[in-house]
């Protein structure tokens, strides 16, 4: 019963934590990394260093960008609205889904610098792919299966009370 008790007040405390989300909140709850971060990478992703965010905007989309070039993989995870500030490739069709980013054949169009690194015509990567969803929490995070912490705790909780 003690050990009950003390699990209770356990979950209370880390509930309390700023960045710990429970799934019951208003709004959509993304994960938000760059896969320069450890535990973010494709197939990798370690959901016990990013707990997500609220997304700022009301029927807002989980995202995941993944750039390929060669064998480099760079994955990005995070809301649809904090994305579109700054990407111009984003498809048209938002759906669930995974599809190609659109290209605009537009940019860079006047600018004639010679530094390659800056990559103002967006062409280093060689595909890039854009990854919506917005039916669950938590949704833009790889692909593998796995226990969470949170349903892991609940059954040892509900194991406990009876």
């Amino acid at each position: 019963m003690m050990l009950g008790i003390s699990l209770i007040l356990f979950i209370s405390t880390l509930a309390s934590v700023s960045g710990f989300k429970t799934g019951l909140e208003e709004g959509l709850i993304c994960n938000v990394c760059v896969g320069t971060h450890p535990g973010c990478g494709l197939y990798d992703f370690d959901q016990r260093w990013y707990w997500g965010q609220m997304c700022p905007r009301y029927n807002d989309k989980c995202v995941k960008l993944i750039e390929r070039k060669g064998s480099e993989v760079m994955v990005t995870r995070d809301c649809l609205s904090n994305l579109e500030n700054f990407r111009v490739d984003i498809p048209a069709d938002k759906y669930e889904g995974c599809r190609p980013a659109s290209s605009d054949v537009k940019i860079g169009q006047y600018v004639f610098n010679s530094i390659k690194e800056l990559d103002i015509r967006r062409n280093y990567y060689d595909n890039t792919t854009y990854c919506f969803c917005d039916f669950d929490h938590w949704c833009n995070s790889s692909s593998r299966l796995g226990i969470s912490l949170l349903s892991l705790i609940s059954l040892v909780a509900i194991n406990l009370v009876y």
